[in-house]
């Protein structure tokens, strides 16, 4: 069973949230406006959901939020560790808030999350870029206030990125941007110890929330209008296998189903080898589950695979892919797929190939293999050029658009169900959504159906995204 954060040290946390809520109405009226909370997300989805709960205490606290640093009082990023070019996104910005901070001397500035719970990471910080006040791990994210006010007032910069596997906390604030859609985390952590990835050391072991936690702020957050949950873990297969009851995520997954007022439930991330027919039948037989499924197979090469320590072979993933396309018709699926891992070569990369020509992906997300200091794979040499990496990289890209858009082609003329999101990022005068299987649509529309769901017909498919009409 999970270590939970008693609702003594919970408290403790609200005192300072009322310590700086105070400060923060007397700052307010004396200038006229409150101070200024700037937050980036930098990395997965967890990540955004870890945002939700540092913007929600930060707002108790009493601060408004801003997206212009020259204006912030208080500056989170909010940090991913996966891959290299994450981190050095961070430094960057790091690097031009020293300027700011040079004019605003009481302007704070912390950084959290996966990347800092690396120790050699907050080192180079703390000797880099001391102008940085405030760092915490992701084991100290309940504790944002105490160390936030600790930063204000001690004048050093504060640190807590305890390595421990972390414990639960329930009941933070948390502060959501959309009304219609919410992340859930249903657990947090790894078990899996992929060579290749830094989660499990930065994100500690897998520690599940019980259910009763999952469905109270499910039928909360279903009371406030919100109808689209997407379940959150770095493996929700493994839900429950640490709580003190025989409920795992196709249980779970069966009781947010029936939930009056859940239209749709997504979720990720899952893990190939822990996929269930358990869990396939619950997708099936449920019928607020969304019709789609992200599998990340990350090679095809059985070589490869096993030394990613994946425990499963291409031929498993391909037997679990058939499955679920035999039980449930039609459904999209996407993957993750890495190119370049150290001892890939290009006889092993044409097996990754033919998983996405067998499989026929409707997207996938791939990435060119980043070295992550302190894991097993950052001692291996690399066998392929640089060079043969990225052509390797960009045929891979070139198989995929031709499926994807091939894929999108057969729905043209189809009516789907959208959940307007908002306006297109491209066009002011169009709106974008999702429908089912988590595909973009674009449509011309009124701003008034932002957030409602619109029967929608496809009149032209794009390789990533399609056009439509609204159905009469």
């Amino acid at each position: 069973m999970a270590k939970l954060i008693t609702k003594e040290q919970m408290a403790e946390q609200e005192s300072y949230i009322m310590k700086l809520k105070e400060e923060n109405m007397r700052y307010a009226a004396q200038n006229g406006h409150a101070k200024l909370a700037l937050t980036e997300t930098y990395g997965c989805q967890q990540n955004e959901n870890d945002t939700e709960r540092i913007r929600g205490m930060l707002r108790q606290a009493g601060f408004d939020f801003t997206d212009d640093s020259n204006k912030a009082d208080v500056v989170i990023y909010n940090t991913c560790a996966v891959r290299e070019n994450a981190e050095q996104k961070v430094f960057g910005r790091l690097g031009i808030l020293k300027h700011i901070k040079e004019e605003r001397k009481d302007m704070v500035i912390g950084v959290c999350g996966c990347m800092v719970q690396q120790e050699h990471i907050t080192e180079k910080i703390k000797k880099v870029h001391e102008h940085v006040d405030l760092v915490f791990g992701t084991h100290a994210l309940y504790k944002m206030p105490e160390l936030l006010y600790r930063a204000i007032h001690e004048k050093k910069t504060v640190v807590d990125i305890d390595s421990c596997d972390g414990a639960i906390a329930e009941d933070i604030p948390i502060m959501r941007d959309d009304d219609k859609k919410a992340w859930v985390s249903v657990m947090y952590g790894c078990n899996n110890f992929c060579s290749y990835c830094i989660v499990p050391y930065v994100r500690g072991r897998e520690r599940s929330r019980t259910p009763e936690a999952v469905i109270a702020e499910v039928k909360e957050l279903v009371a406030r209008g919100c109808s689209e949950i997407a379940l959150l873990g770095q493996n929700v297969n493994s839900y429950g296998k640490d709580l003190d009851t025989d409920v795992d995520f196709a249980d779970l997954i069966r009781m947010v189903n029936d939930i009056e007022g859940v239209e749709r439930i997504r979720f990720m991330t899952s893990h190939p080898k822990d996929l269930s027919d358990k869990l396939i039948d619950a997708m099936a037989e449920c019928d607020k589950v969304c019709k789609q499924l992200h599998l990340p197979v990350q090679a095809g090469s059985n070589k490869i695979l096993k030394e990613m320590n994946r425990k499963y072979t291409k031929e498993d993933y391909l037997a679990k892919i058939e499955k679920v396309k035999k039980r449930i018709p039609n459904i999209s699926l996407s993957t993750d797929i890495i190119v370049g891992f150290p001892t890939e070569t290009k006889e092993d990369f044409e097996e990754t190939l033919d998983v996405l020509r067998k499989v026929e992906y409707d997207n996938i997300f791939s990435f060119i293999y980043s070295r992550r200091e302190g894991t097993p794979a950052a001692k291996l040499d690399f066998v392929l050029t640089d060079e043969e990496i990225h052509e390797n990289f960009n045929k891979l890209l070139e198989v995929q658009n031709e499926i994807s858009k091939r894929k999108n082609e057969a729905y043209v003329g189809r009516v789907e169900k959208v959940l307007v999101d908002g306006v297109s990022k491209n066009d002011e005068t169009t709106l974008s959504g999702r429908c089912d299987s988590s595909k973009i649509v674009n449509f011309k529309g009124d701003k008034s159906l932002i957030g409602k769901y619109i029967d929608v017909r496809i009149t032209e498919a794009h390789t990533w995204s399609l056009n439509g009409e609204i159905a009469e």
